[in-house]
């Protein structure tokens, strides 16, 4: 286990753990797992409000005038034509299609502003900037300068309302520019029909005001370990837990990371071989599970031959009691057969599951 003391703290750590936060670990930073019980914590965000720090996501400023062209041709999204303001989710693939990081890319204007877990800025600036040849491109870390906080639940906008934050701006992944207290706030509402998520960036030093009025505004604090909890409640793949780069994007069940008429990007031919011959033995699944599992768990067949993996699991509570539900791969052909994982009885179910 990596050292607290030796890793990247976010903006608000210090301060969320005066207010009795349990600090540890997570995407490569020191945030808030919990500030007291996680289940209560997931109600909050499924069924109210929640507030939490988003600090440890990353930020990449890509700059220069060739940046619209040269970022399409490296990822598996639509960038070129990304209207101002607008974002989508995309992969970062190898020659061979296997995935090599995500990120959410979003037009603003001078600058493609990429957002990802910090625990792979490193990784992905290193790898975007080997292919900055003769390009008029600029890769800048731009994490120190952005925090984010989120709120989530079925009452968000009426917490935001109530803070004096109304972005004007509706549609999934539209960033709305906003005044707070005479500092600029950016607002914009993740791609989610269900669940009603809101994230703002803003300085480090505008955030610490800002998570006291939502807290004030009837936000309840929540930590990681109930974001998680929510994860795989949505049916959200994690790079690094459940997407590491042994997968194939279609492996994934991300359709929205892939546009097929873009034109050419790294990895495109195995992308369009896939989809030109169907030829996907495996999938991205979720699981009933009759008991936890240590992860990642092989999941076998009655014969004890594997045929996919649980790569995350959790615990949580719903309106049919408690249920232990996992994320994972399973391969065509055994979804109708019975199915173990560590000695337990899993089951293949679609995503997301329901509350």
């Amino acid at each position: 286990m990596t050292e607290l003391s030796t890793i990247t703290k976010s903006a608000l750590a210090g301060k969320l753990a005066g207010e009795g936060a349990t600090v540890r670990e997570y995407a490569g930073v020191g945030t808030a797992a919990r500030f007291g019980d996680p289940s209560a914590e997931f109600a909050a965000i499924t069924r109210d409000c929640g507030v939490y720090d988003l600090g440890w996501r990353g930020k990449i400023a890509v700059t220069g005038g060739d940046r619209s062209r040269w970022l399409n041709g490296m990822v598996t999204n639509n960038i070129k034509d990304l209207k101002p303001n607008h974002g989508n989710y995309n992969f970062l693939l190898n020659a061979q299609g296997r995935i090599q990081g995500d990120m959410y890319a979003y037009n603003r204007g001078e600058t493609i502003l990429l957002d990802t877990e910090h625990s792979q800025v490193a990784h992905l600036m290193q790898t975007l900037d080997h292919f900055i040849i003769m390009d008029d491109v600029e890769l800048r870390d731009a994490s120190e300068g952005i925090t984010s906080i989120g709120v989530q639940g079925p009452r968000a906008k009426d917490v935001l309302k109530a803070v004096g934050l109304e972005p004007e701006c509706a549609d999934p992944l539209v960033v709305c520019e906003v005044k707070w207290r005479g500092a600029d706030v950016a607002v914009t509402r993740m791609a989610s029909d269900e669940f009603l998520t809101y994230e703002i960036w803003l300085s480090p030093q505008t955030a610490p005001a800002l998570w006291d009025a939502l807290k004030t505004a009837g936000a309840k604090p929540t930590g990681t370990e109930a974001l998680e909890m929510f994860r795989v409640l949505a049916g959200v793949p994690k790079y690094g837990t459940d997407i590491r780069e042994r997968e194939l994007p279609q492996e994934t069940g991300q359709k929205h990371a892939l546009n097929f008429t873009k034109g050419c990007y790294i990895g495109q031919e195995i992308v369009e071989r896939i989809r030109s011959q169907g030829n996907l033995h495996r999938g991205f699944t979720g699981f009933e599970l009759s008991a936890p599992v240590q992860v990642p768990a092989k999941v076998e067949d009655e014969a004890g031959k594997e045929v996919g993996q649980i790569t995350s699991v959790a615990t949580l509570p719903t309106s049919s009691g408690e249920r232990t539900l996992g994320l994972g791969y399973i391969r065509r052909e055994a979804r109708d057969r019975a199915l173990k994982a560590g000695g337990i009885a899993v089951k293949p179910a679609e995503v997301p599951f329901k509350l």
